[in-house]
């Protein structure tokens, strides 16, 4: 079977799943190629080479800009693409493989080449170094060069787009209550997630009946479709969720197959990174009162006045922010925007020009005059100041940066699309955490393939078995610097971390910063004496328990209140916790919808666990991880920080949002999550005293939220009691806890239990793989509950392994005496439970 018949087969298979055919290949480009030579079915096969060709520095990009170049300056004559046709259409790949031919063009001896090179350059953001180039031929009197330059310097790019309407018509597509971005992006879809139109065939089939027909017939009043929700976006896979909204209510982008933008979204609530991956996306988010909007209303928005119409009269006011939004609009995303008045500002200087008028200046808040908090000093020694308030538009400087599996591929396409072949973030990591269990097909090959994509660009390749991310990822961090993950849990316990989609985390591999408007900070103070029984894990459910106490947070989605979302969280009052236990608080700020979060530790545990962390980094460099130049220079900056070891700490007079104390000697008993949503939380008590299901079907002890510590405190309550009643899943965060644990014995306890264990990584927790049993009752030691996540119809609580220990056990949620009857065992030997890998103290250390 030829090419044709092939690709053929691949369209109509395609459109029986309702969505177009996959971008080329090289293969099928290469041959393409060759049917425009010989003149054989040429117009079918130009608009292949047109439109089906991923841009940047895809692969199949690489042979179209090659043969390209060789149209356009006549090396090779081809009846159907004139030289000026190939300039035009190398024009629209975005940057990467095409600019060098196009800057070749600017000094053609054909005139028409020149004016389409002219043409094609002025609007190329994507140009990196050969902005040098053109520089240089501007100056030594290249007229075409000078003529881009000051296309560039009058960002023409950006003025000859329109800008946001006055006005905009929508028809409203409501969904009631909470969206989290499981309900788009379904975690057991996760392995079509970079094949964005496929994947969008999943989005809210979990949730509603026949989502994507509806949104078909809202299509055909002909106005956009807006995407309307009470709370919209919680949870993580943002980017994925946002391509899904986009798939079905943005628009195409030439020259860039399978992806769109634009959009218009509406939430009473949006979370803060949906917010943000919206902005980076070329979508509308706007944050109103949609209790008056229903599906199938037609709306008009007026952005510029700030109000919402239905049937002439206002039903919402809203505030557009940032004040900058409609530039990014208008630019097609924020991170255009950025790009492009980058590239105008070098021009203008070139050109002697002052600063331009054209863009709108984020708006930065007074200086009160007060102290910074931990978390604004941090943000400010990224960006060369003393710290950065509320409210003010930064760039700072990003250390650390992780990208996970379920959202590497898209990571990966962004990088592309950035025509990126290098990172200048100091370290990028990639992990293989939540497919290395049960690979797909797909998975297997994105195993085989990303870890070198990444490693040639200077970022490190995880392995699949190694374990999670942020397990791996906290071990690479400097203290007090920024970074950012693709993962939501993306939380430092001694830096921090604003985790954002796959675009945004490209963005900041690729350029070593990322745009943030500074959020508030929410302080939580911790005061009194740890009690008998509780764990770190009660006091991560003790923050939203003592925030619905005061009033700060809601349960109910209608109307919620939420003091953390979009805010930083900010923990003090603990300051000699492991660095191990302190990321147990720092990681489950992401289900308080926080934006980022700090916790204030002394210098003695930061220093324990940077040595170790610089022991773990030379094993890996022995073991052949890549890259290992980026591991070497990280483990150099570790050694400088241990050699002077000081750590930022806010000021007394700084400010917050709001403060919130919570009394040690007041928390008694464990503290749950209940069925199903993380910040319904309630004691052991309350939970039996209310029509909550008591029953245990099912315990999973795995997931970033835990350290061998649990795992030996799991094995310590199962000791001689033989197989537990339920069906106990174990799961270790590392290769080097499993391991560890197998040593010490205590694997053996875990197969005397009955448990299944599975290998390091995610497991259970993001819902992808393994499942359990429909409407099954869940203990959980994962780290959110959202309805369907680990399994259909499953009802998961959500607490310490401690707990969950006892819950495998007795089959039910315990009382507080059973609870302590059962975990006295533990008693005594916390210092020999609680103790985490020190790789310095492991005399020869080897990673296994």
């Amino acid at each position: 079977m030829g090419f044709r018949e092939e690709y053929a087969a691949h369209v109509a298979e395609r459109k029986a799943l309702g969505v177009p055919p996959l971008p080329l290949t090289v293969k099928q480009t290469e041959e393409v190629i060759e049917f425009i030579k010989t003149g054989e079915y040429v117009e079918e096969m130009l608009d292949l080479l047109a439109n089906r060709v991923s841009p940047g520095v895809d692969d199949a990009a690489y042979v179209k800009a090659a043969f390209l170049n060789e149209v356009a300056m006549q090396e090779h004559k081809v009846a159907a693409i004139t030289p000026e046709t190939a300039v035009t259409m190398l024009g629209t790949m975005l940057g990467g493989y095409n600019v060098k031919p196009i800057v070749n063009a600017l000094s053609s001896t054909n005139e028409a080449v020149v004016k389409a090179a002219v043409e094609a350059l002025s609007h190329t953001l994507l140009v990196y170094d050969a902005f040098n180039d053109v520089e240089e031929l501007h100056k030594a009197g290249n007229a075409a060069a000078t003529e881009v330059m000051t296309s560039w310097a009058n960002a023409q790019w950006f003025s000859e787009k329109p800008a946001l309407e006055e006005k905009i018509t929508v028809t409203v597509f409501k969904v009631p209550g909470e969206t989290n971005t499981d309900d788009l992006s379904p975690a057991s879809e996760a392995f079509t997630r970079s094949d964005i139109p496929l994947h969008a065939n999943s989005m809210l089939t979990a949730k509603m009946d026949n989502p994507l027909e509806t949104i078909k017939e809202l299509k055909e009043k002909g106005n956009i479709v807006a995407y309307v929700g009470d709370v919209v976006g919680t949870g993580s896979s943002r980017k994925s969720g946002v391509n899904s909204v986009q798939w079905h209510m943005g628009e195409d982008i030439a020259g860039v197959p399978n992806k769109r933008t634009g959009g218009v979204v509406i939430g009473g609530i949006i979370a803060p990174i949906f917010f943000a991956t919206c902005e980076d996306s070329g979508a509308l988010p706007l944050e109103m009162d949609v209790s008056n909007m229903d599906t199938g209303d037609v709306i008009e928005i007026y952005p510029y006045k700030g109000e919402a119409h239905k049937n002439g009269e206002c039903i919402a006011t809203f505030a557009l922010r940032p004040n900058t939004i409609t530039d990014e609009v208008r630019a097609g995303g924020r991170i255009p925007l950025i790009i492009g008045r980058g590239l105008t500002s070098k021009a203008r200087s070139v050109l002697g020009m002052s600063a331009s008028d054209l863009f709108l200046a984020p708006e930065q808040p007074a200086d009160n005059g007060k102290g910074y908090t931990l978390a604004q000093k941090m943000v400010g020694k990224a960006c060369g100041v003393a710290g950065i308030r509320p409210g003010m538009y930064c760039e700072p400087e990003m250390s650390t940066v992780g990208s996970q599996d379920t959202t590497g591929p898209m990571t990966r396409d962004e990088i592309k699309e950035l025509a990126a072949l290098g990172f200048n973030a100091d370290l990028v990591m990639q992990s293989f955490c939540h497919t290395a269990a049960y690979p797909k097909p797909s998975d297997v090959t994105m195993h085989n393939t990303l870890p070198d994509f990444i490693s040639m660009r200077s970022g490190v390749a995880l392995r699949p078995g190694d374990g999670v991310i942020h397990s791996w990822l906290n071990r690479m961090v400097l203290p007090d610097t920024v970074g950012t993950g693709g993962d939501s849990h993306t939380r430092f316990p001694i830096g921090i971390s604003f985790p954002g989609g796959s675009g945004i985390v490209a963005f900041a591999g690729v350029t070593g910063s990322m745009p943030l408007t500074m959020p508030e900070s929410v302080l939580v103070r911790f005061k009194g004496e740890l009690q008998e029984g509780i764990t770190l894990r009660d006091l991560v459910n003790a923050i939203p328990h003592q925030a619905i106490k005061e009033g700060l947070l809601t349960v109910e989605k209608k109307g919620k209140k939420n003091i953390f979302a979009g805010r930083i969280l900010e923990i003090e009052g603990l300051p000699q916790l492991k660095v191990e236990q302190a990321f147990e608080l720092s990681d489950a700020s992401a289900e308080r919808s926080a934006a980022a979060c700090t916790v204030r530790l002394d210098k003695e545990p930061v220093i324990e666990y940077l040595k170790s962390n610089v022991v773990l980094l030379q094993s890996m460099i022995d073991a052949g991880y890549e890259d290992h130049r980026t591991l070497a220079r990280r483990i150099t900056k570790m050694e400088a920080w241990l050699a002077n070891p000081e750590l930022m700490e806010p000021d007394a007079d700084a400010e917050y949002a709001a403060v919130i104390e919570i009394d040690l000697d007041q928390i008694t008993e464990p503290i749950l999550a209940c069925p199903n949503d993380p910040d319904d939380v309630a004691t052991l008590s309350e939970v039996l005293a209310s029509d909550r299901p008591k029953n245990i079907d099912e315990v999973f002890v795995g997931s970033c939220m835990t350290n061998i510590g649990h795992y030996r405190a799991l094995g310590e309550v199962l000791k001689g009691e033989g197989a537990v009643p339920t069906r106990l899943w174990v799961c270790p965060p590392t290769k080097m806890d499993e391991k560890q644990l197998t040593q010490e014995g205590y694997y053996a306890l875990y197969g005397a239990a009955g448990a299944r264990t599975e290998i390091p990584g995610c497991s259970l927790c993001m819902g992808n793989q393994a499942r359990v049993g429909d409407n099954a009752i869940v203990f959980s030691t994962s780290t959110r509950n959202f309805d369907n996540r680990l399994g259909k119809g499953a009802q998961v609580y959500l607490g310490s392994a401690e707990l969950a220990a006892v819950c495998s056990l007795l089959g039910k949620i315990p009382t507080k005496q059973e609870y302590l009857d059962l975990t006295k065992k533990i008693v005594g030997k916390e210092a020999d439970i609680y103790k985490y890998l020190n790789f310095n103290l492991i005399q020869d250390y080897k990673l296994a």
